[in-house]
């Protein structure tokens, strides 16, 4: 897709370089890439997926300049070089705050009175929250990880926000548990899959038992893979009045909002419809129930 958006973005001589590391890879090897990419002058930036806290957290010291996003989350999903400066940007909350707009009303937990349940907290957790509990102010957020030491740095940052919000942090592995979890959201509660289950490692964080809240909103993060939660949740979009949607347009804000950083440009509505029809053909299949 890339040689379509630079092309369409009058990008010229521009080419994409992907460099894969395993999840939660050593630190040394997220030192090694980001020192090559600050010594290159050939290299213009990089946008940071699955290793948005990782990369930061080893490679700190390393940075010019950070962002005050990315030092309020710990995490970048940009690195950019504007006058030579290698600079750590943590994008995600733009982008975030950018796709949650186009299906969330801002005052839907007013109207609804539903409640938040994300499952996962990395990097992408860490920024939709932030834009729940700074524009639309439901009345609790449940955070389920695997690890507690993601749910102590998530609470870190909510805590500087100093919210009205009642935000739980829980720590479990277990997706029946997560299942009653569901079961006891209120209708018109929004459900986030955060956790990479289903494409960066297999399955999902709740079993096929799970109840999604009635005339909820269900947020895949994830647009390939098996996506088997994405499919849980169409399976109950009749009869449960669900509203699903999948990460894509999330995928396409995080990447405009980077190339505008690392290319120093703007890229207004009419361009992002552009990209999105251009990036439409090599969009992975729609899951379905």
């Amino acid at each position: 897709m890339f040689p379509a958006w630079a092309n369409e973005l009058g990008l010229k001589d521009v080419g994409l370089a992907g460099a894969d590391l395993p999840i939660h890879a050593p630190r040394e090897l997220y030192r090694d890439l980001v020192q090559r990419i600050k010594s290159d002058e050939h290299t213009r930036g990089a946008l940071v997926t699955t290793h948005k806290i990782d990369l930061f957290e080893a490679c700190r010291d390393l940075f010019d300049t950070i962002d005050e996003s990315a030092d309020l989350c710990g995490e970048t999903s940009c690195l950019s070089k504007p006058g030579g400066m290698l600079c750590a940007q943590a994008t995600d909350p733009i982008s975030a705050g950018k796709a949650l707009d186009e299906f969330l009303p801002a005052d839907h937990f007013h109207t609804t009175d539903g409640h938040v349940l994300c499952l996962g907290a990395g990097g992408s957790a860490i920024a939709i929250t932030l834009n729940l509990l700074r524009r639309y102010s439901p009345a609790r957020i449940t955070v389920v990880n695997r690890s507690q030491g993601r749910l102590d740095a998530m609470r870190a940052v909510h805590t500087k926000l100093n919210s009205a919000t009642k935000v739980d942090y829980i720590c479990n592995a277990d997706p029946p548990a997560n299942d009653q979890i569901i079961r006891d959201l209120p209708p018109g509660s929004l459900v986030i899959n955060a956790t990479g289950m289903g494409k960066d490692t297999p399955g999902s964080p709740i079993t096929d038992d799970a109840l999604f809240p009635e005339n909820g909103v269900v947020w895949e993060l994830n647009y390939r893979g098996e996506l088997r939660f994405l499919k849980q949740a169409l399976v109950q979009s009749p009869s449960r009045g669900l509203r699903v949607h999948d990460g894509w347009r999330y995928f396409l804000h995080g990447w405009a909002t980077v190339i505008e950083e690392v290319f120093d440009l703007t890229i207004d509505a009419h361009q992002l419809t552009r990209l999105a029809a251009l990036s439409e053909p090599e969009r992975p299949p729609r899951a379905e129930a």
